[in-house]
This record gives structure tokens, C-alpha cells and sequence, in this order.
């Protein structure tokens, strides 16, 4: 036996269908709403919610709609709050959150098809917002969802008679969306590639990654993240984890607090255009796929070097290499973007001999840190270092701080004015940019020129679908110091004191979330599973999906035998592609109206029957009232066909489960019109 039904399950059985479809698409409404919630003011999401639940109420109660004057007044509060919030009424953030009051207050005048409708496209354009933030696949799926059940409740509103089920509804929408499907699908491989769609310029500043700054605790910060910043797949052996730097922004100048990149020109000195560079030993041959960041510059492998076939290739892109041997770009990475390079692990940079340029990287500001000033100066009139070159001076340093008594930690917690001091001296404790301003501090206090580097090291443990994948976790700083006759050195001060760190490439691990914490305490392994699973489709996604590009599409014109695929040969397959789909699609329209509904089939080969005898008879008319004309007009003459049209109506409509009228019938319908039409012609 069944437990008893609730008295809110019996009254939703009894709403009436206008207040279920509304229900539906209000429900529909919130889903496609929800994705906006983490990047819409506070008020707009309370404002929406409180909006779509009281149409839900007024909708469930079958109480009237709110006046006009209600619906003026709440958008104009919701204007005033977001002029409040944005500082404006113009830009991406305003606009969308006008658009998601406006589809909010629209549901409240739910009266008519027109209003439905006009809630339908509204929902259309939110849908595609959702992509102004992000283009994940979750969001792609959530949104998939949403115009699903944006075009069942479509088909819903065009649904007037009867009482046909959201299953129904929902099976017609899914259906249409399918057969739309391959036109979609082709549009997507042969339509040109635009200028990127979603990204927009100022969208860089809300992205986490590197940054041209450094304050001590930053990286550490940046370590928190988890979020994947780039991946790599080799064309070839994979190099050891302790060759996997990835330079990112050099870091030059320091004022006591922040450490930036230098200002050029500097002491009247023009930088080189190109890095003094010299490659050795045989090269690493790699594909990257890096994501969105704020910063105007790709974070490469040391030493990918600007030269045919080595160089990233990166059409509607401008990427130059700095005398620093960083990777610029001409404006942020708003995009998504992949391509192939090769870099030399064993290298040499910068100048042999002493030149103007290196006091840069000598400079100290006044007034900060005495004691690691001091301390250099002990240090230097030691007689074993007294005149100790710039790689004997660094040992030593990197020797105090493997037997120091120093940690390396995510949370060293904050620092004072004399950083430096605080950290030689008193804490100890630090994360990778802590041991390496250290280090630079101290290295310059001795006069040798020393500089940061920021960027990655290191992977996660194990290749996903082939690829290798660098965290923001692996976000990483380093030194380097001028050798004379050598050039730039690398010095990772915090290979001394956390070695495992950088031989094996492995972060430190920030705390896990709730769930994922959950997970990972019951089965560690479950845990990596699902997320290498979730991280290779996603990297599908990105591959197949968001990066497809213009090369992608000359590709594929050389496979179906395009020897050299231009625009106008892309434009052609385009118009021929439509071209195809359209006599398609009126072929399949003359083909569904062949074999559209029997019933109607039938009625309209009747109907042109009863004219050639001159029964004038409508097209909405049942065949009941066609026998009533028939024997009006036609009299005994007309009783046999009068007769089958009597049986027709029974056989359609007296509860018959027939899906088609029976062939026979047709027969005596044909026959006992020819007898009466020889009748009529006997008579006149």
C-alpha cells in the first residue's frame, strides 16, 4: 500500500495547466539565473530570488498579478541599486545585471503567449551571459540544460488546447534541439573565428596567476590556488621535475616593499632587443595549452629562445622576448591559447663581461633592512670570502640556509617594514618568494647583481591524457646572480631547504574544500581519480571545443583535398553547407507534410471530394457536420455518403484508440461518392 499523498502533492495534481507551465518556467528561470549568482552584486540575487519566488506563490494561489505601477517601482529601485553598486548603467557588469532584474520582473506580467515569449528570449540572452564569465564545461552543461527547458516551455506556450504533459513538452524540445544539431555542429567547424567573442580587455584584472609585482606572501597566497594555470605535453623525453622552471616575470626593482620588473630605460641604457643567449645540448620539443591570466606574458620553458621553429607561433598575437628572456605579449591573456615551442634546458644569458646595464640590479633602497647589511659586510671581510667570486658567495649563502634552522612554509605569517631582516634573523620562516628576495637582498649587499624570477616549477605527479598539468600551486620565485665570464646563474634558495619541493616538482598542498577534503580522507585514490577524470575531460573540452581555430578549420579543408585552403575556399564550404541544409530542410518540411497527421490527410482529401459534388464544407469542419451539408445539399442522392461520413466520425471520435483511419473506408467513401455524383448528373 502506497504512503498517503501530501496535501501539497493533491494540489499540485490540481493546478491548472496555466500555473504548472508557469512553474516550470520560473523554474527554468532560477536554473539559467543561478551561474550569475557568484558574479552579480549581493542585492541582484536576493532581488531576483525574492521576485521569481513571489511570482511562484502568486502562480500556485492563483492570486493577481501585480499592478503596473508596482512592476515601474521595483525597476526603478533595481536601476538605482545597480547605478549604486556598477557606478554605472553602461559596461558588462551593469548591463548584465539589468538584464537579470528586467527577465526577474518579467515574469511578474505573465498574462499572454506575447509575454511568454518575450521571457523566452530574454532567457536566451541570459544564457549566453552565463559565457561572459566563464566557458567551463559545467557551465556549458548547466546552460545546455537551460535551453532545454527554455524551449520546452516554448513549446508549452504554443500548446493552447488540451492538457499535454512537461514530458511531452520536454521530448518535442529535445528533439528539435537534435535535429538542429548538425547544422549547429557544421556552423561551429566552417563559421570564420572572430575576434575572441567572450573575452573582454578588462576581464584580465579578476583573474588569479602571476602578476609584474612581488610583496613577500604573495606567492604564497597564489600557492591556495589549486586551479590549473597551464598544461604541457612533450614531443619526446620529459624532463626531469628539477628542469621544469617556467619563467614569468623578472623582478628587478625593489623599494623596501614591492619587488617589480624594470622600468626602460634605465640609467640612460637602452635594453637589447634580444636576450644575450647561448643554447646547449639538444632541445625539448613541447605543446602548451595555458590558461586565461592577468598578465601580459607566457610563462615558457627555460630557454625557449625566439627562432624558427622554436618560437610560439600565435596568429592575432604579437609575442616578442625581452633581453630578460621573458615572453611578452601586446596585451593581457584573456584568451585561451595553445601552441608548440622548444626550449634548451642547458643554456647561458646575459653578458660575460660587466656592463652599465647590470647596476640596475645592484640598487638597494636607504633605510631598509641595516642588519642584512651588516651581516654582508661580516660576511665579506671573512678572509675565505674577502674575494670569494659571485658562485662561491651564493654556495655559502645556500649552505646557511640548509643548516640555519629555516622552514619553508604556505603560512609564515605577515612581515614587518624590514622583511628581510625579520626573515634572516628572526622568523626563518618563509615560502619560496621569502628565500629568494632574501637571497637577491643579500646577494646585491655583496655586490653581486642579482635579480628575482617568477614564474612555475614542477607538475603534478602523473600526466593526465598525456599531458602534464602545472597548477597555480606550482607558482614559483627564484633567483638569479651574475657570474662574469658565465653570465646569469639560477640559485633556488629553496631547493635548500625544501629539496623535495623541486626534484620532484611538487608544491605544497593547500587545504582541500569540504567535499573534496570528505573524499580524499575515505579513499585517497577515489579522490585522484575522479579529479584526473574530470580534469582530462574538461581538457578535452578545451582543446576540441575552445580552442578550435582558424588553423583548425584550414585543416580540415586540407583533409576533405583543399590543397591550400584560403578565407574565400572557408566562405564557399559555408554557402554550399547551407545551401544543402535548406533544400534539406524543405525536403524533410514536404516529407512531414506527407506524413503529417492521417487524420488531417484524409480530412483534406474529403473535403476536396464534397466540393466537386458542390458541398461546400470548411476545413475545421468534423466529418458529423460534413454529413449534415452533405444531406442538406444533396438530399436521398447523398445518403450513402452522408452515411460514411457518419461512421468516420464515429470511428474518430466515439473513443476509438485507432492512430490512423482504416484504408477500407476510404474505398466505400470513393464509391459512394461516384454514385452520388451519376446520381446528380441523372437528375439535372
Amino acid at each position: 500500500m502506497g504512503l498517503p499523498m501530501s496535501a501539497t502533492a493533491r494540489r499540485w495534481q490540481r493546478l491548472p495547466r496555466d500555473a504548472r507551465d508557469t512553474l516550470f518556467q520560473l523554474g527554468v528561470v532560477g536554473w539559467t539565473l543561478l551561474p550569475h549568482v557568484a558574479h552579480l552584486p549581493a542585492w541582484c540575487s536576493v532581488f531576483a530570488a525574492l521576485v521569481l519566488g513571489w511570482r511562484a506563490r502568486l502562480a500556485f494561489v492563483a492570486a493577481p498579478l501585480p499592478g503596473r505601477w508596482t512592476r515601474v517601482a521595483l525597476l526603478l529601485l533595481a536601476a538605482g541599486l545597480t547605478l549604486w553598486s556598477e557606478r554605472t548603467l553602461l559596461g558588462k557588469e551593469a548591463g548584465v545585471t539589468m538584464l537579470v532584474v528586467l527577465l526577474a520582473l518579467k515574469t511578474l506580467e505573465l498574462r499572454a503567449r506575447r509575454d511568454a515569449l518575450v521571457v523566452f528570449f530574454l532567457g536566451f540572452f541570459v544564457v549566453l551571459t552565463n559565457f561572459l564569465y566563464s566557458q567551463s564545461l559545467a557551465v556549458a552543461a548547466s546552460m545546455l540544460l537551460s535551453v532545454w527547458g527554455l524551449l520546452a516551455a516554448l513549446v508549452l506556450a504554443h500548446m493552447p488546447v488540451g492538457r499535454p504533459s512537461l514530458a511531452r513538452a520536454g521530448a518535442l524540445a529535445a528533439r528539435a534541439a537534435l535535429l538542429g544539431t548538425p547544422l549547429m555542429v557544421a556552423l561551429f567547424l566552417l563559421f570564420p573565428r572572430l575576434p575572441p567573442l567572450w573575452g573582454l580587455p578588462q576581464d584580465a584584472a579578476g583573474r588569479t596567476g602571476l602578476s609584474g609585482t612581488l610583496r613577500l606572501g604573495g606567492v604564497a597566497e597564489l600557492a591556495n590556488d589549486d586551479s590549473i594555470a597551464l598544461r604541457l605535453r612533450f614531443d619526446g623525453p620529459v624532463p626531469p621535475p628539477q628542469a621544469m622552471y617556467l619563467r614569468g616575470p623578472v623582478l628587478e626593482r625593489f623599494d623596501g616593499r614591492d619587488w617589480a620588473r624594470r622600468a626602460a630605460p634605465r640609467f640612460g641604457i637602452a635594453e637589447p632587443a634580444q636576450p644575450d643567449l647561448r643554447l646547449r645540448g639538444d632541445p625539448v620539443r613541447y605543446e602548451m595549452t595555458i590558461e586565461p591570466s592577468r598578465l601580459a606574458m607566457l610563462p615558457l620553458l627555460e630557454a625557449t629562445p625566439d627562432i624558427p621553429g622554436a618560437a610560439p607561433q600565435l596568429p592575432g598575437w604579437a609575442p616578442t622576448l625581452g633581453a630578460a628572456l621573458e615572453w611578452r605579449l601586446d596585451r593581457p591573456l584573456t584568451d585561451r591559447l595553445r601552441f608548440a615551442a622548444m626550449a634548451w634546458p642547458a643554456f647561458e644569458l646575459g653578458s660575460r663581461r660587466p656592463s652599465p646595464a647590470l647596476q640596475a640590479d645592484l640598487q638597494l633602497p636607504a633605510g631598509f633592512d641595516p642588519r642584512t647589511r651588516r651581516w654582508a659586510a661580516e660576511l665579506r671581510a671573512r678572509p675565505e670570502l674577502a674575494q670569494a667570486d659571485a658562485r662561491t658567495l651564493a654556495a655559502a649563502l645556500l649552505q646557511h640556509i640548509r643548516t640555519g634552522g629555516y622552514t619553508y612554509t604556505l603560512e609564515p605569517g605577515p612581515y614587518g617594514r624590514d622583511a628581510i631582516d625579520e626573515f634572516w634573523f628572526d622568523r626563518k620562516l618563509g615560502f619560496c618568494e621569502h628565500f629568494a628576495a632574501s637571497f637577491v637582498f643579500i646577494m646585491r649587499a655583496l655586490g653581486v647583481p642579482a635579480r628575482i624570477v617568477t614564474g612555475y616549477q614542477g607538475t603534478d605527479p602523473a600526466p593526465v591524457d598525456g599531458w602534464w598539468i602545472v597548477r597555480q600551486s606550482n607558482a614559483h620565485a627564484w633567483a638569479e646572480y651574475w657570474q662574469p665570464g658565465v653570465g646569469w646563474l639560477r640559485a633556488d634558495p629553496t631547493a635548500a631547504v625544501a629539496p623535495d619541493r623541486i626534484e620532484r616538482g611538487r608544491s605544497l598542498a593547500p587545504r582541500p574544500g569540504l567535499v573534496a577534503g570528505a573524499i580524499d580522507t575515505m579513499s585517497p585514490a577515489l579522490a585522484l581519480r575522479l579529479r584526473q577524470g574530470w580534469e582530462a575531460l574538461n581538457n578535452r573540452w578545451n582543446q576540441w571545443v575552445l580552442n578550435y581555430s582558424r588553423q583548425d578549420q584550414f585543416d580540415l579543408l586540407r583533409a576533405l583535398g583543399v590543397a591550400s585552403p584560403s578565407w574565400q575556399d572557408l566562405a564557399r564550404a559555408l554557402i554550399a553547407l547551407l545551401c544543402v541544409a535548406a533544400l534539406a530542410g524543405a525536403g524533410w518540411a514536404l516529407w512531414d507534410r506527407w506524413h503529417q497527421d492521417p487524420w488531417q490527410r484524409l480530412q483534406r482529401r474529403v473535403q476536396q471530394r464534397l466540393a466537386a459534388l458542390g458541398v461546400a464544407v470548411a476545413a475545421h469542419d468534423p466529418p458529423r457536420t460534413r454529413a449534415d451539408r452533405v444531406r442538406a445539399t444533396l438530399g436521398a442522392r447523398g445518403e450513402a455518403l452522408a452515411g460514411a461520413l457518419d461512421a468516420l466520425d464515429r470511428q474518430r471520435y466515439a473513443g476509438s484508440t485507432a492512430s490512423a483511419p482504416d484504408r477500407r473506408w476510404w474505398a466505400r467513401f470513393r464509391a459512394a461518392a461516384r454514385a452520388a455524383a451519376r446520381a446528380t448528373s441523372g437528375g439535372e
